[in-house]
């Protein structure tokens, strides 16, 4: 399984996920031994779209 951090983390603490399947991994950059937490695709998508509508996209 392959783990990714936003290129925007600039290395520092941060989420990394990993897709299996369905679904979306997510777990602490600082403690990948600890709990991962699973979620759907679909509410993978949602979170995503909630974000950008509270924060922005980034690109600003």
């Amino acid at each position: 399984m392959v783990w990714r951090k936003s290129s925007r983390s600039g290395g520092g603490n941060c989420v990394e996920i990993a897709c299996d399947g369905e679904s979306v991994l997510m777990r602490d950059s600082t403690d990948r031994l600890s709990a991962v937490l699973t979620i759907s695709s679909v509410e993978w998508l949602l979170l995503r779209r909630s974000i950008r509508r509270r924060y922005g996209d980034g690109t600003d």
